[in-house]
């Protein structure tokens, strides 16, 4: 087999509470980004440890993954980029062409497609290579939120939560992911309908009967957001009498700031406010059945290249 290599994409995210202005600026391409919001985000990542885990927990994807391709492919390698932090997208796709891999497979760790944030990466992917004096052949994988091994992850941890109530039948849980401007949507943007695919498959394996689709931390643009919002959705279930609450990020594959501060800690407060007795699903990091999903994601990428 042709030696191969394996671009994961992600977001990114700063590792230093003084490195969060230049990822903001990132973020906004350029703008000025108001002190109040600088201030806003750094108490947010200072309040998860001063630094979020993503980059750590998206290396361990990366080695698992890589361990597992090299029992076919010993010489096939695992490369991670960034969006809008280091290492970057674009510096990547220069090392991996320097480092002689004439086949890619770019999975974005993202397994919804959306405009906003797998068709960005894929974007930025498709930038670098242009950037290059040769071509690689790439294969870009856009959508996997309906993987079996990537339902079958979600739904074991969803179970080793629903054990934590003391009586799962009286639980209603809401799957969230990260909200998307509403002029997506109304434009066509699959989103929507991907990550109630994602959560339909996993009430299904795990057999609730009742549960719901959420979005959160929208942005800061006066923009319209892709609702509703989990707050909203909180609020409309206490007054509906509802006394627990399983929280399940299905939209993320990691712990980062949108888990552990807009979950574990804003949402939380909000609940505690309402009543609610919230728990959350512990997010898949690196989970093996995740590594399989990803690692048979390159196998039928590359056999459709054939």
């Amino acid at each position: 087999m042709e030696p191969f290599a394996v671009f994961l994409t992600s977001f990114g995210s700063p590792e230093q509470l003084d490195e969060i202005p230049e990822f903001l600026r990132n973020i906004r391409q350029g703008r000025p980004t108001p002190e109040k919001l600088v201030r806003e985000v750094q108490e947010r990542y200072a309040r998860i440890g001063g630094a979020s885990p993503l980059p750590a927990l998206v290396g361990l994807q990366a080695r698992a993954l890589q361990a597992r391709l090299q029992t076919r492919a010993p010489e096939s390698r695992v490369y991670v980029g960034m969006l809008y932090w280091k290492p970057y997208i674009h510096d990547v796709a220069r090392i991996i062409h320097q480092d002689g891999y004439r086949r890619w497979v770019v999975i974005p760790l993202a397994p919804q497609y959306s405009r906003v944030s797998v068709g960005t990466y894929l974007a930025a992917v498709d930038r670098a290579v242009a950037d290059l004096e040769s071509k690689p052949i790439v294969h870009k994988v856009e959508r996997w939120g309906d993987h079996p091994d990537f339902i079958a992850a979600v739904a074991s941890h969803v179970q080793e939560a629903l054990a934590r109530f003391p009586n799962p039948e009286d639980v209603v849980t809401v799957f969230t992911a990260h909200s998307i401007p509403m002029h997506f949507v109304k434009e066509g943007d699959p989103y929507p309908q991907e990550v109630e695919e994602s959560a339909r498959r996993v009430a299904e394996t795990v057999g609730l009967a009742r549960w719901r689709v959420a979005y959160q931390s929208a942005g800061a643009q006066a923009v319209p957001w892709l609702g509703p919002d989990i707050t909203d959705v909180f609020t409309e279930l206490a007054q509906q009498g509802v006394k627990h609450v399983l929280v399940v990020p299905i939209g993320f594959l990691t712990d980062h700031v949108e888990v552990l501060y807009d979950l574990d800690i804003e949402l939380k407060a909000h609940a505690d406010q309402l009543g609610l007795h919230m728990e959350r699903s512990a997010s898949l990091n690196d989970d093996p059945r995740l590594i399989a999903a990803l690692e048979d994601l390159v196998w039928r990428a590359l056999a459709a290249e054939e």
